[in-house]
């Protein structure tokens, strides 16, 4: 759903104020237990020759429950995978895929980077696109933008893209399907709005960007009083409530307040990581949850701020009870040398870096004196 608003005062002899436009939501979305199935009447409206985009695990997975709807709504598809990543490789063998089978639509169904390929793809063709997540791990399935990596799973950029989905399908028996560890490390994605946004917003009076803070806070408030018993109990009405915050409520925030309430330190440390730990080794939530502990650290050690350990540590409790790793060696980087170290703090602290959006500079050594020692 796009939406435009006006952003400024009028100037003497302007005749238009300037105006921007945001992103907010999907089309459609439908959700619920088994929504997959009664989906194929909303999946054709969007074409007929439809190019299914995700990795090789999402698609073995969908396909028995994807291929009579397909049949059944005289849709003719074609099947590929994003792997090796989403990467400028695989974007453009999906985009010739694309154009070899003719694609009137594309369907993304997989975790955040498939969705994220699959929208890229959408966008460069200029074609509608579905959604459909296989996991509450990120919010890609909502939002109008996807991140770059190269072929061996290091940030590279992210792009805007013209809109947010066509159609979103959330069916909850797919996310259950998942391991648990997709949802807790979407959850750490989730709450990370909280402690990045009311940051990047700065003091803006903007009424959406105001709306978008105060569902963040909302957001970290649900995530926090709600997980540890959503993940006690998977399927429950709790549990479902869990999986919406992640994928639907979280790319709300980025909706309303675009670009002023995404990222700050806990995206750019995750960004910084991925250029030395593999991607198969964490997810993407399981990086931002541990950058969210560092952005707290930078705060308490650059202007002292006693809410920020305040708020560390009830975050180092809550990633105790839920699962979420606290420090480097909770990653994986046990073995991590500092040489590695300060290269993923360079790379953190890069000029276009969204870490940038502190209130204070961030030198690198200042950057790895706080990864490590996000607990103490």
């Amino acid at each position: 759903m796009a939406a435009k608003t006006t952003t400024g005062r009028m100037k003497a002899g302007t005749a238009t104020p300037t105006s921007i436009t945001i992103q907010v939501a999907p089309a459609r979305v439908i959700r619920g237990r088994g929504i997959l199935s009664q989906s194929g009447e909303e999946l054709s409206r969007l074409g007929s020759r439809p190019l299914i985009i995700g990795g090789d695990r999402s698609l073995n997975l969908i396909a028995d429950r994807l291929s009579p709807l397909l049949e059944e709504h005289h849709l003719s598809s074609e099947s590929a995978s994003y792997l090796p990543d989403c990467s400028e490789t695989s974007l453009e063998t999906l985009h010739q895929a694309a154009g070899n089978h003719e694609a009137d639509f594309i369907i993304g169904v997989g975790g955040g980077k498939a969705l994220d390929t699959a929208k890229l793809v959408a966008h460069r063709c200029n074609l509608p696109i579905a959604t459909i997540p296989t996991s509450a791990a990120t919010c890609a399935a909502w939002t109008a933008l996807s991140n770059v990596y190269s072929d061996c799973g290091a940030f590279l950029y992210d792009v805007a893209l013209a809109r947010c989905p066509d159609l979103l399908v959330l069916d909850y028996e797919l996310i259950l399907a998942a391991p648990q560890r997709t949802l807790v490390a979407g959850i750490g994605d989730a709450i990370a709005k909280w402690y990045e946004a009311s940051i990047s917003s700065g003091t803006s009076e903007k009424t959406l960007i105001i709306a978008a803070v105060q569902q963040a806070r909302v957001l970290r408030d649900i995530l926090l009083q709600n997980s540890a018993t959503a993940l006690e109990q998977p399927g429950s009405e709790i549990w479902e409530e869990v999986v919406d915050a992640c994928i639907l409520m979280a790319g709300v925030i980025g909706g309303l307040g675009g670009a002023q309430c995404r990222t700050v330190a806990a995206h750019a440390v995750h960004n910084g990581l991925t250029h030395i730990l593999g991607p198969e080794k964490t997810l993407h939530g399981e990086k931002v949850a541990y950058g969210i502990l560092v952005q707290l650290r930078l705060e308490e050690m650059i202007q002292g701020k006693n809410l920020a350990a305040t708020s560390r540590q009830q975050l180092v409790e809550f990633y105790d009870r839920i699962g979420l790793p606290k420090t480097l060696e909770d990653l994986g980087l046990s073995q991590i040398t500092l040489a590695q170290l300060r290269q993923a703090a360079a790379i953190a602290c890069r000029e276009s870096s969204d870490i940038h959006h502190l209130p204070f500079n961030v030198p690198p050594d200042r950057l790895v004196a706080a990864m490590v020692s996000t607990v103490d």
